[in-house]
Protein backbone atom coordinates (compact mmCIF):
# COMPACT_ATOMS: atom_id res chain seq x y z
CA UNK A 1 0.00 0.00 0.00
CA UNK A 2 1.49 3.62 -1.12
CA UNK A 3 1.84 5.56 1.97
CA UNK A 4 0.05 9.32 1.31
CA UNK A 5 1.23 12.24 2.57
CA UNK A 6 0.14 12.98 5.80
CA UNK A 7 -0.70 16.84 6.45
CA UNK A 8 2.19 18.32 7.96
CA UNK A 9 1.35 18.89 11.74
CA UNK A 10 1.93 22.37 13.59
CA UNK A 11 5.62 23.02 14.59
CA UNK A 12 5.21 22.72 18.40
CA UNK A 13 4.60 25.65 20.61
CA UNK A 14 7.45 25.95 22.81
CA UNK A 15 6.26 26.64 26.60
CA UNK A 16 8.15 27.09 29.85
CA UNK A 17 9.04 24.18 30.46
CA UNK A 18 12.37 22.38 29.29
CA UNK A 19 11.26 19.67 26.40
CA UNK A 20 13.62 17.28 26.89
CA UNK A 21 13.50 13.42 26.46
CA UNK A 22 13.97 12.05 29.91
CA UNK A 23 16.94 10.23 29.74
CA UNK A 24 19.18 13.55 28.46
CA UNK A 25 19.20 14.09 32.38
CA UNK A 26 19.10 11.26 34.26
CA UNK A 27 22.58 10.43 34.77
CA UNK A 28 22.94 7.73 32.73
CA UNK A 29 25.21 6.87 29.22
CA UNK A 30 24.46 8.30 26.21
CA UNK A 31 25.06 7.36 22.38
CA UNK A 32 27.99 9.26 21.24
CA UNK A 33 25.92 9.83 17.44
CA UNK A 34 22.36 9.69 17.09
CA UNK A 35 21.29 9.32 13.67
CA UNK A 36 18.06 10.35 12.04
CA UNK A 37 16.44 8.91 8.63
CA UNK A 38 14.39 12.12 7.32
CA UNK A 39 11.01 10.89 5.69
CA UNK A 40 8.23 9.96 8.32
CA UNK A 41 10.88 9.87 10.63
CA UNK A 42 11.66 14.13 11.37
CA UNK A 43 8.82 14.93 8.62
CA UNK A 44 5.60 13.01 7.66
CA UNK A 45 6.45 12.80 4.11
CA UNK A 46 8.13 11.73 1.38
CA UNK A 47 10.40 14.00 0.24
CA UNK A 48 11.14 12.68 -3.19
CA UNK A 49 7.32 12.08 -3.86
CA UNK A 50 4.88 14.61 -2.15
CA UNK A 51 7.71 17.81 -2.09
CA UNK A 52 7.69 19.64 -5.64
CA UNK A 53 10.15 22.73 -6.18
CA UNK A 54 10.83 25.09 -5.89
CA UNK A 55 10.56 25.42 -1.78
CA UNK A 56 9.69 28.87 -0.08
CA UNK A 57 9.80 29.72 3.80
CA UNK A 58 6.84 29.93 5.42
CA UNK A 59 5.99 31.37 9.32
CA UNK A 60 9.03 31.99 10.52
CA UNK A 61 11.19 29.55 9.16
CA UNK A 62 8.58 26.85 10.87
CA UNK A 63 7.19 25.73 7.33
CA UNK A 64 7.74 25.38 4.44
CA UNK A 65 5.52 25.24 0.84
CA UNK A 66 6.33 24.10 -2.14
CA UNK A 67 4.89 24.65 -5.75
CA UNK A 68 1.63 23.78 -5.68
CA UNK A 69 0.91 25.49 -1.59
CA UNK A 70 1.43 22.51 0.18
CA UNK A 71 2.87 23.00 3.59
CA UNK A 72 5.37 20.90 4.87
CA UNK A 73 7.07 20.85 8.41
CA UNK A 74 8.56 18.44 10.94
CA UNK A 75 7.01 16.53 13.76
CA UNK A 76 6.32 18.73 16.38
CA UNK A 77 8.35 17.61 19.14
CA UNK A 78 11.67 17.22 16.45
CA UNK A 79 12.69 20.75 17.02
CA UNK A 80 13.12 20.34 20.50
CA UNK A 81 14.52 16.75 20.42
CA UNK A 82 17.76 18.37 18.23
CA UNK A 83 18.21 21.45 20.33
CA UNK A 84 18.51 19.08 23.82
CA UNK A 85 20.63 17.05 21.99
CA UNK A 86 22.80 19.33 20.87
CA UNK A 87 22.96 21.19 24.45
CA UNK A 88 24.06 17.64 25.72
CA UNK A 89 27.27 17.20 22.95
CA UNK A 90 25.17 14.58 21.47
CA UNK A 91 26.67 14.38 17.60
CA UNK A 92 23.62 14.62 15.27
CA UNK A 93 23.36 12.91 11.91
CA UNK A 94 20.88 12.11 8.71
CA UNK A 95 20.77 8.71 7.04
CA UNK A 96 18.31 9.13 4.65
CA UNK A 97 18.03 6.84 1.36
CA UNK A 98 15.68 9.46 -0.53
CA UNK A 99 16.05 9.98 -4.35
CA UNK A 100 15.71 13.38 -3.97
CA UNK A 101 18.88 14.47 -1.76
CA UNK A 102 19.37 17.94 -2.69
CA UNK A 103 15.70 18.49 -2.14
CA UNK A 104 15.72 17.18 1.65
CA UNK A 105 19.12 18.85 2.29
CA UNK A 106 17.08 22.17 0.55
CA UNK A 107 14.12 21.89 3.36
CA UNK A 108 16.39 21.28 5.84
CA UNK A 109 17.80 24.55 5.21
CA UNK A 110 14.44 26.33 4.81
CA UNK A 111 13.35 25.09 8.32
CA UNK A 112 14.80 26.75 11.40
CA UNK A 113 14.84 25.68 14.74
CA UNK A 114 14.51 27.95 18.18
CA UNK A 115 17.55 29.05 19.66
CA UNK A 116 16.77 27.29 22.92
CA UNK A 117 13.79 24.63 23.43
CA UNK A 118 11.85 27.45 25.35
CA UNK A 119 12.67 30.29 23.07
CA UNK A 120 9.83 32.06 21.00
CA UNK A 121 12.04 34.64 19.73
CA UNK A 122 12.62 36.12 16.36
CA UNK A 123 13.99 34.29 13.47
CA UNK A 124 17.05 36.21 13.25
CA UNK A 125 18.33 34.34 16.53
CA UNK A 126 17.22 30.77 15.18
CA UNK A 127 19.53 28.23 13.44
CA UNK A 128 18.66 26.31 10.54
CA UNK A 129 17.86 22.60 11.07
CA UNK A 130 20.62 21.37 8.81
CA UNK A 131 23.15 23.22 10.79
CA UNK A 132 22.02 21.15 13.69
CA UNK A 133 23.43 17.96 12.53
CA UNK A 134 27.07 17.76 11.97
CA UNK A 135 27.06 14.60 9.00
CA UNK A 136 24.85 14.05 6.14
CA UNK A 137 24.56 10.75 4.12
CA UNK A 138 21.23 11.60 1.78
CA UNK A 139 21.68 9.02 -1.20
CA UNK A 140 19.89 5.91 -2.52
CA UNK A 141 21.21 3.21 -1.48
CA UNK A 142 21.63 0.21 1.30
CA UNK A 143 21.48 2.16 5.10
CA UNK A 144 24.63 0.01 5.81
CA UNK A 145 27.03 2.30 2.88
CA UNK A 146 25.34 5.38 5.04
CA UNK A 147 26.58 3.90 8.24
CA UNK A 148 29.91 2.88 6.89
CA UNK A 149 30.71 6.22 5.93
CA UNK A 150 29.50 7.64 8.97
CA UNK A 151 31.66 5.23 10.69
CA UNK A 152 34.78 6.42 8.63
CA UNK A 153 33.99 10.93 9.57
CA UNK A 154 33.20 10.22 12.82
CA UNK A 155 35.53 7.91 13.68
CA UNK A 156 33.00 6.03 16.48
CA UNK A 157 32.37 2.36 17.20
CA UNK A 158 29.32 1.36 15.78
CA UNK A 159 28.20 0.50 19.22
CA UNK A 160 28.40 4.49 20.06
CA UNK A 161 25.36 4.89 17.97
CA UNK A 162 21.77 4.98 17.76
CA UNK A 163 19.32 5.09 15.26
CA UNK A 164 16.08 6.17 14.28
CA UNK A 165 13.87 5.03 11.30
CA UNK A 166 10.74 3.97 9.85
CA UNK A 167 11.30 1.06 8.09
CA UNK A 168 11.78 -2.20 9.65
CA UNK A 169 14.36 -3.43 6.36
CA UNK A 170 17.17 -1.08 7.76
CA UNK A 171 17.10 -2.63 10.82
CA UNK A 172 20.28 -4.38 8.72
CA UNK A 173 22.52 -2.10 10.33
CA UNK A 174 22.52 -3.55 13.28
CA UNK A 175 24.57 -6.69 11.39
CA UNK A 176 27.12 -3.48 11.76
CA UNK A 177 26.58 -2.72 15.93
CA UNK A 178 24.30 -0.47 15.14
CA UNK A 179 21.25 -0.14 17.40
CA UNK A 180 17.90 0.88 15.48
CA UNK A 181 14.79 2.01 16.84
CA UNK A 182 11.68 1.35 14.79
CA UNK A 183 9.39 4.47 15.11
CA UNK A 184 5.47 4.30 13.39
CA UNK A 185 4.51 8.25 14.12
CA UNK A 186 8.20 9.67 13.55
CA UNK A 187 10.22 11.37 16.49
CA UNK A 188 9.40 12.30 19.58
CA UNK A 189 10.86 12.92 22.95
CA UNK A 190 9.10 9.82 24.54
CA UNK A 191 10.57 7.78 20.95
CA UNK A 192 13.82 8.87 21.90
CA UNK A 193 13.59 8.15 25.67
CA UNK A 194 12.76 4.69 24.55
CA UNK A 195 15.29 4.09 21.45
CA UNK A 196 18.27 5.37 24.29
CA UNK A 197 16.97 2.91 26.83
CA UNK A 198 17.38 0.02 24.25
CA UNK A 199 20.67 1.62 23.22
CA UNK A 200 21.41 1.11 27.22
CA UNK A 201 20.07 -2.20 27.52
CA UNK A 202 21.73 -4.23 24.21
CA UNK A 203 25.15 -2.36 25.27
CA UNK A 204 25.33 -3.57 28.83
CA UNK A 205 25.01 1.00 30.08
CA UNK A 206 22.20 0.37 32.35
CA UNK A 207 24.40 2.45 35.18
CA UNK A 208 25.92 5.62 35.99
CA UNK A 209 29.60 4.81 34.69
CA UNK A 210 32.45 6.64 36.34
Amino acid sequence: MVRKAAESPTPAILGEQPLEPETFNDGLPLPKLIVFDLDYTLWPFWVDTHVTPPLKAKEGNSKAVDRWGETFAFYPEVPSVLLAARAHSITLATASRTHAPDLAQSLLKLLYLPASATSTTSTSSRKRAIDAFAHHQIFPGDKKQHFAKLQKQTGLKYEEMLFFDDESRNRNVETLGVVMWLLVSGVSRREVDAGIREWRRRNGREEIEG
